[in-house]
């Protein structure tokens, strides 16, 4: 069981000295960026998207999207430019157990009241379900597990990374493509459907591929995850593609709460595009989610606030 979590919370700002009228709630990954903006009492005003945040795509572009978005629910709310020192912002970020990652991201906060950081599996979690306990198997461009047990305990499972994890995700998905692409395009195996839909989204010669594959990096891998359920009913090898995303995404879920009795919300496309292949069981437990990261994030920071008497 993997128990260790990010929770990183920056010192308050030198100019942390005006009562916070506003929480912010992100919810960041290695696709984009969303951000709800409410009052201190929780009314929401806007919200806001920008490009990824996903730390280990760098910290200096998370932040610059994090403002991005921030200042997009600014503008929806009619608010005009925030002053910072008046807004509290909960961040669930992906790579934010990464503790370097975390800590550099901090030491760059721009003057936000107060900061918490979190894995982005946690405020999901937390959003999900309203803050109560349940699991969440959130699948898009990455892959995490994560669980809010009764006793209030956690445990997060999976979100090891695109490189060498995150088994049943679309950036997963999308190596696996290429992989099979590249193959065929050798002549090691048949070309089906899939791997000529590879080849016109990639580059149809082997130069071309391996310029895409050079300059690829989550993002990219991730956007050949449609073509697998493109081809899949025509072509074995996408349909043997999705039923392995299913069997990780199950595993996922049966390793997140053996004891099977913790409600399980699906997140992200993915995951919820393979809803209906899940066993009985798990279909079983299935919920809508009450709400999202952003949510999450949200109600996270509000609690802290509580916590700390502000």
């Amino acid at each position: 069981m993997n128990t260790a979590f990010a929770r990183a919370a920056s010192a308050p700002s030198q100019s942390a000295t005006k009562p916070v009228r506003f929480l912010i709630g992100v919810d960041g990954g290695g696709t984009g960026t969303r951000v709800r903006l409410a009052y201190r009492q929780g009314r929401v005003l806007g919200q806001g998207e920008a490009g990824p945040s996903a730390l280990g795509q760098g910290v200096e572009q998370a932040w610059r999207h994090v403002q991005q978005a921030v200042m997009a629910a600014a503008g929806q709310a009619g608010l005009g430019v925030l002053d910072l020192a008046e807004c509290a912002i909960g961040l669930g970020l992906s790579g934010a157990t990464i503790a370097e990652q975390a800590e550099s991201f901090l030491r760059l906060q721009p003057g936000y009241a107060r900061v918490l950081l979190e894995n982005d599996g946690y405020t999901t979690v937390l959003g999900a379900h309203g803050g109560r306990p349940g699991a969440v198997v959130a699948s898009g461009t990455g892959a995490v597990g994560e669980a809010l047990r009764e006793d209030g305990s956690r445990v997060l499972i999976s979100g090891w990374g695109w490189i060498t994890g995150d088994e049943g995700s679309g950036a997963w998905l999308g190596i696996k493509a290429m992989r099979h692409a590249q193959q065929a395009m050798d002549g090691r195996v048949p070309a089906g459907a899939l791997a000529h839909a590879v080849w016109a989204a990639t580059g149809g010669q082997r130069d071309a591929l391996a310029d895409w594959c050079a300059a690829a990096g989550q993002h990219a891998y991730a956007s050949l995850a449609p073509l697998v359920f493109d081809q899949a009913a025509q072509d074995p090898v996408a349909r043997a593609f999705v039923e392995e995303t299913v069997a990780e995404l199950e595993r996922l879920a049966l390793a997140l709460d053996p004891s099977g009795r913790l409600p399980v919300a699906l997140c992200g496309s993915i995951a919820r595009r393979v809803a209906a292949y899940f066993s009985g069981t798990i279909r079983a437990r299935c919920v809508e989610p009450q709400g999202d990261s952003a949510d999450g994030a949200l109600l996270m920071i509000g609690r802290a606030l509580t916590e700390m008497g502000l």
